[in-house]
């Protein structure tokens, strides 16, 4: 039933802003769903991955004009009784958003909206952005992974010698894993065309 209400939004800026601004983009109750919340409390780190484009309508054919990536990687921890939060930029470099030992607070802070450092082209054109995230639970291995990633010993995910995102689900997955393989979730939104002044 929560699942049908998941979704992602995106806002943009006021009119005169949207040359020197990007737009806020924001994910609710994707983490709601019962059966993911059991998978999370049994040890399997969830990873929302956000991708956000902005397209010239242009021409004969949308071209994209760029795009911003990052993960989000939820884990609980159960001798601490506390899930923790930390985002990667595209760089590979580790953001805490927070730890808590009450669920409502993750959902907080993954539904906090998030500002999006991409502009669109500095010439007059049709223009829209295309938000997509995708949830998934990660497998055991996935989990060691990402363990020994947040303690800095896959220096070259941290490095940017590699995408952080393939660092965390690389790997040869379980017999677990392939069962969690309907654990992913995507979703997906549109902004308004608008037009962008030189």
């Amino acid at each position: 039933m929560a699942q049908r209400s998941a979704r992602v939004q995106i806002q943009l800026p006021a009119a005169e802003l949207r040359a020197i601004e990007g737009p806020h983009v924001r994910a609710l109750r994707v983490l709601s769903d019962s059966r993911l919340r059991d998978l999370l409390r049994n040890g399997f780190p969830a990873r929302l991955h956000w991708r956000v484009e902005v397209w010239s309508t242009r021409g004969w054919f949308d071209d994209l004009k760029g795009t911003v990536e990052w993960d989000v990687i939820v884990r609980y921890e159960p001798l601490e009784r506390r899930y923790e939060i930390v985002r990667i930029d595209a760089e590979g470099n580790p953001t805490p958003l927070g730890r808590t030992e009450n669920f409502a607070n993750v959902e907080a802070i993954i539904e906090r909206p998030q500002q999006v450092p991409l502009l669109p082209p500095r010439r007059r054109d049709r223009v829209y952005y295309n938000v997509a995230l995708d949830v998934e639970m990660l497998s055991v291995s996935d989990l060691d992974e990402v363990e020994r990633w947040l303690r800095g010993e896959l220096r070259p995910a941290v490095r940017g010698e590699r995408n952080p995102g393939t660092a965390v689900t690389r790997g040869v997955r379980t017999v677990v894993a392939k069962l969690l393989g309907a654990e992913k979730r995507h979703y997906e939104e549109r902004s308004a065309r608008f037009e962008v002044s030189p």
